[in-house]
């Protein structure tokens, strides 16, 4: 597949800069957001098709609601820019199948003299090829594990072979960085990897294997970020059961499970976020709408 040659693929996107937002965005952990926030490049499409996807106004990979079509010097300016406002991180956003522009960016801001951190920030479906080409470039890694079920992948997310993937993936991620956080002396993030779980409501045997799996076959160190944010997102197709949200008897269920594993690294949500995490993408600042 020649992208050049405007051929697509099963994200369907371009060679060029397709993107939902660049923004400055202060909700991710607080290692990540620092006391000015990140500035977030959100990539359009993907290489999933996660029924639930709360970023689905820009994610969906045939026709998304919202689309901009950017150059690299107009890239390079808004993010500038929101650096130039304290942020000292660069995250890039379902990166996954736009490998080549994350590329292009980072050593454009280089050929500027800008050095920012930068974050990978992705679903977790990741070849370990593209990974190793990224470890010049990438300081921290913030890969989902959504599924540790094949069946659950594939109804939801189409691709029953997430999990055997996204193992490697992190596996190569850990490689890379280690399970140790590097921080500087603001406690804000230089290098490592932080891998997220979002909890699904009625699927808490799935939440249990992906501890599972991190603290048996990676380690307990490995820092993880729980979230319980998921809220059934306006105007998608959803399965039976994700209709609603978590319930506090499953996310305690998971919680304990946390626990008895010795996974102490890393960050819990409060139920109450879901009320706090739904952006909208049609707004020049997504996720401040609430």
């Amino acid at each position: 597949m020649d992208r050049l040659a405007k051929e697509t693929g099963y994200c369907r996107s371009g060679a060029g800069y397709q993107i939902g937002s660049i923004c400055l965005h202060r909700g991710e952990e607080p290692v990540i957001s620092g006391r000015y926030g990140i500035c977030n490049v959100f990539f359009t499409r993907c290489n999933l098709e996660c029924c639930y996807c709360q970023n689905h106004q820009i994610s969906r990979r045939f026709r998304p609601e919202i689309e901009y079509i950017r150059t690299l010097d107009d890239v390079l300016c808004r993010i500038v820019t929101i650096l130039d406002q304290g942020a000292q991180a660069v995250g890039f956003v379902s990166p996954t199948h736009m490998i080549p522009q994350v590329r292009s960016i980072i050593l454009a801001l280089q050929g500027q003299g800008r050095t920012p951190v930068t974050v990978y920030n992705s679903n977790g479906y990741d070849r370990v090829a593209s990974l190793a080409a990224l470890k010049p470039f990438i300081g921290v890694y913030l890969p989902d594990l959504k599924y540790m079920d094949r069946d659950l992948a594939g109804q939801f997310s189409g691709v029953a072979d997430y999990p055997l993937v996204a193992e490697r993936a992190i596996r190569e991620m850990v490689r890379q960085k280690g399970l140790d956080l590097v921080l500087n002396s603001e406690g804000e993030i230089q290098s490592g990897v932080i891998v997220r779980h979002l909890v699904l409501p009625g699927q808490i045997d799935n939440s249990l294997r992906v501890l599972r799996f991190l603290a048996e076959e990676i380690s307990p160190r490995i820092t993880i970020s729980l979230m319980a944010q998921y809220s059934p997102p306006a105007g998608t197709n959803l399965f039976p059961g994700l209709e609603k949200g978590v319930t506090a008897e499953e996310y305690a269920e998971v919680l304990d499970e946390m626990d008895f594993l010795g996974l102490k690294n890393g960050w819990v949500q409060d139920l109450a976020s879901r009320d706090s995490y739904r952006p909208d993408f049609a707004q020049i600042h997504p996720f401040e709408i609430n």
